[in-house]
């Protein structure tokens, strides 16, 4: 019994090699479909759809077929040489390009095997489908990323009258500038001098996710400086029954120092975000506009402490809020202002 429909199947490069074959030796065949659908009532639209071309091309052929009969579907002579490298070829490197890597353009023209074309061809056809541009890191993430926001959320809904959530991060600053791409005046590249001997600080900090107040320190990224952080966000709301600090899962948030700090200071509590999930830390945020601020500046370490401090400074609470956008963290629950009362 024969089936009631029948599909075509088969691997894609023969797919691919059919396609190129129509617009190929076989073009004066399609220009012929293009004609014969015509006929049978098709807008060039929907032929266009059908053939995988320009509408503009359906109507060209059926015009011409319309004004030289069969003579009108033939090549006419062309000027100059064939085009090289065509729909084929671009369509080779765009999957080519799907896959991460250093593609450069002898690596792609070696992965393509050697294709006929010059190197100034084959740089005009990958400028086609693809530009120049730096990769951009993403974490990999957590399995588990939202199991662990669940259980903040649920956590913070739970939280006392009158209790102080803050988001806490580290990050670190070098006295070897910063560079970032920047306004400079034509046929002039800034130049900005290394500083020898490079130095490195650890800036902690946390903020309050409801009012944007900032504290923060500068120190080592160790235990002791993060302990002493969490007393100054204990002095800074003394008001407050609870304060919980939500961080990452660096080492020092999780060393028995911390831990046996924690137990003499009931009203702290720590809460963990998931692993690999730097975009949740509201923190972040403003770690990025602290290193925009300090950027293409060489100055000596006392000047880049002193920076730390007057970008810290110079800035509202309400600025820092607009910043961290904690808004967009999946750490609070839907409308998070109402849910906790500050005793800031």
């Amino acid at each position: 019994m024969r089936p009631v429909s029948v599909f075509a199947k088969g691997p894609g490069s023969e797919i691919e090699r059919l396609e190129a074959e129509l617009y190929g030796r076989w073009r004066q065949a399609t220009r012929a479909v293009m004609v014969l659908l015509s006929a049978h009532g098709l807008p060039p639209a929907q032929i266009a759809a059908l053939l995988d071309c320009h509408p503009a091309t359906v109507r060209r052929w059926i015009g011409r077929f319309n004004a030289e009969g069969l003579a009108g579907l033939a090549d006419r002579p062309r000027s100059g040489r064939p085009r090289l490298g065509g729909r084929r070829l671009t369509r080779r490197i765009a999957a080519l390009l799907e896959r991460p890597g250093p593609w450069t353009l002898p690596r792609i023209r070696r992965y393509l095997g050697w294709p006929q074309v010059s190197a100034r061809t084959l740089y005009r056809r990958i400028r086609l489908v693809a530009i120049w541009r730096r990769p951009k890191l993403t974490a990999r993430g957590d399995p588990y990323h939202d199991h662990v926001v669940a259980g903040i959320v649920a956590r913070l809904l739970d939280l006392p009258r009158r209790a102080v959530v803050l988001a806490e991060d580290e990050t670190h600053l070098n006295l070897l500038p910063h560079v970032r791409a920047s306004w400079t005046l034509r046929g002039r590249r800034p130049e900005v001098l290394t500083p020898g001997k490079n130095r490195k600080i650890t800036v902690l900090g946390a903020i309050e996710v409801t009012t944007g107040a900032w504290v923060y320190r500068l120190g080592r990224r160790c235990a002791a400086d993060f302990i002493a952080l969490l007393q100054m966000i204990a002095e800074a709301f003394p008001l407050a029954p609870v304060i919980v600090v939500i961080c990452d899962n660096d080492s020092i948030h999780h060393a028995r120092t911390v831990t046996k700090y924690l137990e003499t200071h009931p009203r702290l509590e720590l809460l963990y975000g998931a692993r690999y999930s730097p975009h949740d830390n509201p923190a972040e945020r403003i770690w990025a506009a602290l290193k925009n601020y300090v950027a293409n500046t060489a100055v000596s370490w006392p000047g880049r402490l002193r920076q730390i401090h007057s970008f810290f400074r110079a800035r509202s609470p309400d600025q820092m809020l607009t910043t961290a956008a904690p808004w967009t963290s999946p750490w609070l629950p839907p409308g998070y202002e109402q849910n906790f009362w500050n005793a800031a």
